[in-house]
């Protein structure tokens, strides 16, 4: 049993993940803004603390006694505050949380990125060296959001070199988080359902359909708090599902909406995702438990013909 700290435990993936690890036999302390009346935080200690103001996220950070810290708080979605805003709250705790992690002496400490800091999506066009994308993938941050993630995977890296191996660090990227409940038709983050999202093609295509079941994240970071001593120190994780959230291959979806893709994407047939998990799998021996179509009774196989974005009937 590792007693953990979380950060933004109350948050979407937060109380999945608390839930998760709890399961698992661990401690959990969750600290976020307020104490959380969440059905997964029930009888877990709870810190409240604004995690923006350096003494105090000290203080707090040090009060939870945690052999192991996982910071998740930030600004979560793009474009929610202004950029400003987002940059400088998701830095700042970022560099608090972390900094604060090391002076308590926590020997393990990971931070949450984001697939965004890939720079997919971006107003000016966007074209990858090759597909799958996976963690030798340039960065090309191209919004507050993405960069602040970026920030903190360098953040760790910056405190990997004050601390050698006396600390160890990772950084992992998760996908489009979706939590149990939206299984059963709860909105997801951006305020669809799943079946609508696999319904409109133009739904998940700003993600590059990617996703990852929440309670697939909780059991990648208990493999990886398990394995960090032994793994390269500062690394980075792709944490994604083992097929696209489409009904449709990629090899036919992404040139219709990523221009220039068409012979990247080419290899990327059947149910194959546009990101890869093989680092999680070759380095840490985790591989994700569940797919959109386990979770929806749907057969593993099979696809509709590819839809035709300006036909709206055949995305009904």
């Amino acid at each position: 049993m590792t007693r953990i700290a979380v950060t933004g435990g109350a948050g979407r993936l937060g109380r999945s993940l608390v839930a998760g690890l709890a399961g698992a036999g661990h401690e959990l302390v969750s600290l976020d803004r307020a104490v959380s009346d969440a059905g997964e935080l029930q009888g877990l200690e709870q810190i409240a603390v604004d995690l923006t103001d350096t003494d105090a996220a000290t203080r707090a950070i040090a009060d939870t006694r945690a052999e192991a810290l996982i910071h998740l708080a930030a600004i979560a979605v793009p474009f929610s505050a202004p950029e400003d805003v987002i940059l400088r709250t998701n830095a700042t705790m970022a560099l608090n949380v972390l900094s604060a992690g090391v002076a308590a002496g926590i020997p393990k400490i990971v931070t949450a990125s984001s697939p965004t800091v890939l720079g997919y999506g971006s107003p000016t066009g966007w074209l990858p060296d090759r597909l799958p994308l996976d963690e030798e993938t340039t960065p090309r941050p191209w919004n507050a959001y993405a960069l602040s993630k970026h920030l903190a995977e360098q953040t760790i890296a910056m405190l990997a070199r004050q601390t050698g191996d006396a600390t160890r660090f990772a950084a992992f990227r998760p996908c489009y988080v979706i939590a149990p409940e939206e299984w059963q038709g709860a909105l997801t983050q951006q305020g669809h359902t799943v079946a609508e999202r696999l319904a409109d093609p133009a739904l998940s295509a700003p993600a590059l359909f990617n996703y990852v079941d929440a309670r697939d994240v909780a059991t990648f970071i208990d493999t990886l708090l398990e394995a960090l001593p032994d793994i390269p120190n500062a690394g980075v994780f792709f944490v994604g599902a083992d097929d696209a959230l489409a009904r449709w291959p990629l090899a036919e979806l992404l040139p219709q909406f990523v221009p220039g893709t068409e012979d990247l994407a080419a290899g990327l047939t059947g149910t194959a995702p546009a990101f890869s998990n093989a680092k999680a799998r070759r380095v840490l021996g985790w591989r994700p438990a569940h797919t959109w179509r386990g979770e929806l009774g749907e057969p593993a196989g099979g696809f509709s013909p590819t839809p035709d974005p300006a036909r709206k009937d055949v995305l009904a």
